[in-house]
């Protein structure tokens, strides 16, 4: 297998995304949307997507069905040179479809289905240790995977940062209810955390993200990346503390991946030994990118 650089953990779908959706559809029985189309998915698989189309070797940790999603997903990672384990794909699951419904102003809703294999990565999923090549080991989003909660990422993140990576990770909102004091020992192996703003006050229970980060930053990890959006982004560690702003020029049309996006490029530029600032920076570019375009990825031309 050809070395990886950096690995990504998480989730690989099928979305099939709808733009402009409307409930009117309920009244009518039809209704004419602009562009349906269907692309790849989820976070781990857009960041690697990204990745790889910037030129890096991404090995993707993930689980899909052998189905006819499944074999979607197996030939776009072949086509952009994305690594996947060789066990990757299950008779057993049903690959995850979501149905991304995005409003005039670039906002999404989903139709997901909870059997299928967005949810169903678990530790023994994971290979470790990883490979030697890699530099950086990002965990696409916590709190997505309901079998790997604090103590699964806490042997993960342990394991990455005994083998010297760099440890990344990306949020959703958590999902039973879990608390700060609950994560903070998986969290303290954390180099670089980039949840959205939102996201991070949910855990926290702050009412900003600065007050967030503060918290987050309590835990151990190093640097904490917030994403707020068209504000741009916070940055916060033990020393500085600054928000760079985000692109005035951006028209919205959806946010579909725009997170992924963001980490992805904020990885990139820090493969790159890039310094913080510009790493933030960077990663606020490809975010205006995404939301640009419909698609998670359909911003950056494969190569």
């Amino acid at each position: 297998m050809q070395e990886a650089e950096i690995v990504i953990i998480g989730a690989a779908i099928v979305d099939i995304l709808v733009r402009p959706a409307s409930e009117d559809v309920f009244r009518t029985g039809s209704y004419p949307a602009e562009d349906i189309r269907m692309s790849t998915g989820a976070d781990a698989l857009n960041e690697s997507t990204v990745l790889s189309r910037m030129g890096k070797r991404v090995l993707l940790e993930t689980v899909i069905g052998s189905d006819p999603a499944g074999q979607y997903l197996l030939g776009h990672c072949k086509r952009e040179g994305i690594l996947l384990p060789d066990d990757c794909l299950r008779d057993d699951l049903t690959t995850g479809i979501n149905i991304v419904l995005v409003q005039t102003d670039g906002k999404r809703s989903f139709l997901t289905n909870e059997r299928g294999s967005l949810r169903r990565l678990c530790l023994n999923d994971i290979h470790m240790p990883f490979p030697k090549s890699a530099k950086i080991v990002c965990f696409a989003s916590i709190f997505v995977f309901p079998r790997i909660r604090a103590e699964e990422l806490r042997r993960i993140f342990a394991c990455a940062k005994k083998q010297g990576k760099i440890v990344c990770a990306d949020m959703t909102k958590c999902k039973n209810h879990e608390t700060v004091d609950e994560m903070a020992d998986a969290f303290s192996y954390i180099d670089y955390l980039l949840p959205n703003d939102e996201e991070a006050m949910l855990l926290t229970g702050k009412n900003s993200a600065v007050e967030a980060a503060e918290v987050l930053l309590r835990t151990g990890i190093r640097n904490v990346i917030v994403k707020c959006g068209a504000k741009g982004c916070l940055v916060m560690n033990h020393d500085e503390t600054y928000m760079l702003p985000a692109r005035p020029d951006v028209t919205c049309i959806d946010t579909t991946g725009a997170g992924d996006s963001f980490a992805a490029g904020f990885i990139f530029a820090l493969s790159e030994g890039r310094p913080l600032r510009e790493c933030a920076e960077y990663a606020n570019e490809c975010g205006a990118k995404a939301v640009s375009v419909t698609g998670a990825s359909e911003w950056i031309p494969h190569i």
